[in-house]
């Protein structure tokens, strides 16, 4: 999401990451959203500095990156954004496949990012049907290599439900997933209200929450914010792991905020 100093982002998020400050504490359950900047080929060393406790990550692709594809402390999480390439494409599939056979250590696989959400705004925007059948093509064979699968990532917002209801109706039975991830951007009481009524239609699921910021505020606004969110996650045994969407210069964003 936008935030409105050039370098409140990367800074806040580098601070918990090192855990240089008295108010944070390993986690675990951290990992990091890796938005490059060619420009800035310095920051991607923010993350893996000597005390960083971030152990996965993701990048909206199916390939790691290359900056980080040989570090092992690190666990690369593809992700199968959309279906770009139309919905008879089995590139995704194919090359994660190669990648596990090849020695990857590829446990998890995140499905379709805001598939409710149109492009323009960075979503994915597919129909719950064509998303089914996209997803028994294309991420469902995977469970066969040991992979557990995350639901589409969809909106905070009301619609965000009503498309992924549609979507299992859709899958009749035939999609499985075994965590659910979560994108939410507003107060933090918002983000706790969202995360239990989650919960409350998938009681046996695991939470993921792979984007959460607090957009267009300040820098001490979103200080407290992070500082909140931090404590709650990792203190909730639901969750199992979280990425907060801000490790970039926030001019990286744009202005839908995505």
């Amino acid at each position: 999401m936008l935030v409105q100093s050039s370098l409140v982002a990367l800074a806040l998020f580098a601070t918990s990451c090192i855990a240089i400050s008295k108010n944070f504490y390993p986690s675990s359950k951290r990992g990091l959203i890796y938005i490059p900047n060619s420009d800035f080929l310095s920051d991607d060393k923010v993350w893996v500095q000597k005390h960083s406790d971030l152990t996965w990550y993701y990048n909206y692709k199916m390939h790691p990156s290359p900056t980080y594809e040989n570090n092992t402390s690190l666990q690369f999480v593809p992700m199968l954004w959309g279906a770009l390439d139309g919905f008879d494409d089995t590139t995704f599939l194919e090359n994660v496949t190669a990648q596990i056979i090849g020695g990857q250590n590829i446990t998890y696989v995140m499905g379709f990012n805001e598939p409710d959400n149109s492009m323009a705004n960075g979503g994915s925007d597919m129909k719950p049907k064509d998303a089914a059948k996209y997803w028994i093509k294309q991420l469902e064979p995977l469970r066969k290599l040991g992979v557990s699968l995350g639901a589409p990532a969809v909106t905070g917002a009301p619609s965000g439900f009503t498309w992924l209801a549609e979507f299992v109706e859709a899958c009749m039975g035939n999609c499985t997933f075994d965590f659910i991830p979560i994108h939410w951007y507003g107060s933090f009481d918002g983000m706790a209200s969202h995360i239990a009524g989650v919960l409350d239609v998938f009681p046996n699921k695991k939470i993921w929450v792979t984007e959460f910021a607090l957009d267009f505020s300040s820098l001490a606004a979103t200080q407290d914010y992070f500082q909140t969110s931090v404590k709650y996650l990792d203190g909730n045994k639901n969750v199992t792991h979280y990425s907060y969407f801000g490790s970039f210069r926030s001019f990286t964003s744009n202005e839908a905020g995505t």
